[in-house]
């Protein structure tokens, strides 16, 4: 067994037996670094695995949540019925946002994403529909049921975020190693050669784009059941910043490296709360430490090596 398997082992032991020694508040931190684990990861496709600074990531969590609480509030829906339905709508909406930008490189990118989340946030401020409740956003949104049984406390909470995590690492993993994975690798590294090889470049970046998008969008379900409520200020510009930097922070294309990141990012500033005059200004000097000596972040990927018929096989789709 290669050490990398028996760390994932010892690792996943350890998150299942970790709210049996930490009590409700702790419990509830993990929740919050699992869910922005979730998200992370998602973006991690975008950016990571295609190459696309996207900081706009936060729109496709709203939209997720916001189609939650309505249809859940509005028309009784099970939350857990409609984690796939914000996931497909979160996916509609990137594909009619991003078909349009996807040529662009680099900073014009990141401007207009950053432009995207803006607006569905004052769209939802505006009340779009009287329906999204405003600047005071929707309450009473209900519990997940899971076979008669009701997931309320943070010690529930927490196997469902993590087990929603745990398959979000599986299916990317698989992801990686799939011929499109493969395809965003050549992408990200070479765009002209990767054009050069066959691969139809504008159409691997918009589905990267929609994956990343459909996952953010689910995720936006179960945060939405766990606080009840929800706002605009929940999915501002400054969680789409904190979602770039945790992909950036632990190594972009890296899922072991968007992990350790949630960790620090969200985790370990809890940590140091007593410290709270002096924690952000520890963290930020701790960051430009990084990015001068970790400057691909603190797990980045390892180079990737394929066969020629790999190769040969991720091209050809026009």
């Amino acid at each position: 067994m290669k050490p990398t398997q028996i760390f994932a082992i010892l690792f996943a032991a350890l998150m299942a037996t970790c709210p049996f020694f930490l009590n409700a508040y702790w419990t509830d931190v993990m929740n919050n670094v699992g869910i922005y684990a979730i998200l992370a990861l998602s973006l991690n496709v975008i950016l990571g695995h295609a190459g696309l600074f996207h900081m706009g990531h936060a729109a496709f969590y709203a939209i997720g949540a916001y189609l939650t609480a309505i249809l859940n509030t509005q028309y009784g829906v099970p939350v857990l019925w409609l984690i796939l339905p914000a996931g497909l709508m979160a996916g509609f909406f990137a594909l009619i946002v991003a078909r349009p930008i996807i040529h662009l490189r680099g900073d014009y990118l990141l401007i207009v994403t950053i432009g995207i989340v803006e607006i569905v946030r004052i769209a939802l401020i505006n009340n779009v529909f009287d329906i999204t409740g405003g600047a005071n956003g929707i309450y009473g949104i209900s519990r997940p049921m899971l076979f008669g049984f009701k997931i309320a406390k943070p010690f529930h909470f927490y196997y469902l975020i993590w087990s929603f995590a745990a398959l979000t690492i599986f299916l990317l993993i698989r992801l990686e190693h799939s011929r499109f994975g493969r395809a965003l690798h050549y992408i990200k590294e070479d765009e002209v050669a990767a054009g050069g090889c066959g691969i139809n470049i504008a159409r691997y970046k918009l589905e990267a784009f929609v994956i990343g998008a459909v996952w953010a969008g689910m995720c936006g379900t179960i945060y939405a059941s766990k606080m009840t409520i929800i706002a605009p200020e929940s999915f501002s510009f400054d969680e789409s910043v904190i979602l770039f930097t945790i992909v950036i922070l632990g190594g972009a294309g890296s899922i072991p490296g968007v992990i350790l990141g949630s960790f620090l990012l969200v985790g370990l500033p809890e940590v140091f709360r007593g410290f709270a005059e002096y924690r952000m200004l520890i963290f930020g000097a701790a960051m430009m430490a990084m990015m001068i000596f970790r400057n691909r972040g603190l797990l980045p990927p390892r180079p990737k090596r394929y066969k020629l018929g790999e190769i040969a096989s991720a091209g050809g789709a026009k």
